[in-house]
């Protein structure tokens, strides 16, 4: 049986008009309201008009990119190198009028619910692409719900490539992610912490992510295995403190790892953001770094060379990565070998690290 704009309106709860208003984006709506109908037309698997459907497979020049916070350089080193990609120079004429694609950023301010709002409205839109970039939220609820999503969106003809996230099961076996670019998130996590092993470092505070994300669990699990190959495994969890990934959370948990061993003698720190709130931190404190504590970052972001002394870090090719997304997405690539390709994590040693003090 036919899904009819009025099967929509009626599921969401609201006039055809402003289903209508929603689908084509030529009237301001509600957030609330819009993401009601949205809900109810992806619940009921509307197709938009009877023309729509002989175009259903069809894709238009449009192609997301999904970040959880623009204003990272995280994020947004990668959401600028696969734009240059698919918007700038190298992809020009790869429009299907024969022009350039539309590249939008999709801020998902890391609201589980945006990032589905959002890969709604790209496939109602017939995205051609759309690229996913940063760790997932571990939930299985939500990662069920992303990969039915991705599926449609590859069904309607979109390109689906993850950047620094970690591949999906999806619905039926299907093959709905052109390519998955995973960063060594493991393998860098456990080479810095058997860094500050080397340089006889035992009480070694930690300063993790938030719980839910795949990145925070993949680096804390490394940095426990080092840990426990030194026989100090068990000081893990009490020198470990969750918070978002940025400099106050960085500065609030080293103050609490502080009160709860003040004879640590170095900081892991989530990821450079984290590692500058830890170094202020110890020196409002009056700690040196590294005299006193080491610290450590991970990512490599522009700034950690330039830091006090300088960040040692986990470089991981952050532009490099974006750009090969951005060129997955336009099919100007090959798809890796088995769809998943595995991106290094390369220890960088600086000046925020040296050998524990006696």
């Amino acid at each position: 049986m036919t899904v009819t704009l009025a099967d929509v309106a009626a599921r969401a709860q609201v006039s055809p008009a402003t289903v209508s208003r929603v689908l084509n984006g030529n009237y301001p709506v509600a957030a609330a309201t819009r993401e009601r109908v949205l809900r109810a037309v992806d619940d009921l698997d509307y197709v938009l008009n009877g023309q729509a459907s002989a175009l259903a497979a069809a894709t238009s020049d449009l192609v997301g990119i999904l970040v959880n916070d623009i204003a990272d350089p995280f994020f947004g080193i990668m959401a600028g190198a696969a734009q240059s990609q698919i918007g700038g120079p190298e992809g020009a004429g790869a429009g299907r009028a024969g022009g350039e694609k539309l590249a939008i950023v999709c801020n998902t301010g890391g609201s589980p619910e945006r990032e589905l709002t959002y890969l709604t409205l790209l496939q109602r839109q017939r995205a051609a692409a759309v690229i996913l970039t940063g760790g997932a939220i571990e939930d299985p609820e939500h990662s069920a719900a992303v990969a039915a999503k991705l599926a449609k969106l590859a069904d309607g003809g979109a390109r689906v490539v993850l950047c620094g996230r970690p591949p999906l099961e999806l619905p039926g076996g299907g093959e709905a992610v052109a390519a998955a670019l995973a960063f060594d998130n493991r393998g860098g996590a456990r080479r810095l912490t058997e860094h500050l092993l080397t340089l006889g470092h035992q009480r070694i505070a930690y300063v993790a992510g938030p719980v839910e994300r795949t990145t925070t669990r993949h680096r804390l699990e490394s940095h426990r295995d080092a840990m426990e190959a030194a026989g100090l495994g068990d000081a893990v969890d009490a020198l470990t403190v969750h918070g978002p990934y940025d400099r106050r959370s960085g500065y609030d948990a080293t103050l609490e790892l502080l009160r709860r061993e003040p004879a640590l003698t170095a900081v892991v720190a989530a990821n450079d953001t984290v590692a500058l709130g830890a170094c202020a931190a110890l020196r409002e404190q009056g700690r040196s770094i590294p005299d006193d504590v080491s610290v450590a970052g991970f990512d490599d972001l522009p700034f950690s060379a330039d830091a006090m002394p300088a960040l040692t870090t986990v470089r991981l090719p952050l532009h490099e990565a974006g750009a090969r997304a951005g060129r997955l997405a336009m099919g100007r690539e090959a798809a890796p070998a088995g769809g998943i390709a595995t991106v290094p994590a390369d220890l960088v040693v600086r000046g925020s690290t040296a050998a524990a003090r006696g």
